[in-house]
């Protein structure tokens, strides 16, 4: 068994999605959250799935840390009813801190910067940066794509079977969960060819 997660980054969308799907997911993962005792960590937004998880949390009496750059935080995007609300200045130092914080981390639906943010906790994991686990709640078959794009990678040797286990995948909360308490980090080696050349 993995180690004990006490904090939890979600990356999600600033947008509540065309889908009402999208929101109840996420007031589920938030609810779930608060009930298991973690905190949410997160990058502090009170718009569109980011504003649903942390009010789901803050509603079902967790805790919730958000971090968020000055320029943002100027731009009067950042929730007011944060437990802690963390001002950097830069977006990678906003990464940075989000990472240092969590014990794990799950990517909900949501556009690029979900997108980049949680492949770039993966490359880290993928690198031996950090080991702890990065899931994917994939509502309604959201990101069927990208999974198909990693399996792509796989099969063009772009990508090793292990660094492709690493994401963590489910469709519900509550087998999201199941897979982050069960992930073990292994010894990773990123590159593909060097032991054949």
């Amino acid at each position: 068994m993995s180690q004990p997660i006490k904090a939890l980054c979600v990356f999600c969308g600033s947008s509540l999605g065309a889908d009402s799907v999208y929101k109840e997911a996420a007031q589920e993962l938030g609810g779930e959250i608060a009930r298991r005792g973690m905190r949410l960590v997160y990058g502090a937004g009170n718009i569109g799935l980011m504003g649903v998880i942390a009010d789901a949390v803050l509603d079902a009496g967790g805790e919730v840390v958000g971090v968020i750059p000055e320029a943002l935080l100027k731009k009067e995007v950042a929730h007011q009813s944060l437990t802690e609300l963390i001002v950097v200045e830069t977006m990678h130092q906003r990464k940075a801190k989000m990472a240092e914080l969590a014990d794990a981390f799950v990517a909900m639906p949501g556009g690029f910067g979900t997108f980049e943010e949680f492949c770039e906790v993966l490359t880290w994991n993928q690198l031996g940066v950090h080991d702890k686990p990065c899931g994917l709640l994939n509502v309604a078959g959201y990101y069927d794509s990208l999974l198909a794009l990693f399996q792509r990678a796989e099969n063009d040797r772009f990508l090793r079977l292990e660094h492709h286990q690493m994401v963590l995948t489910a469709d519900s909360v509550s087998d999201l969960f199941v897979c982050l308490a069960n992930w073990q980090p292994t010894p990773q080696n990123k590159w593909i060819d060097r032991d054949e050349t």
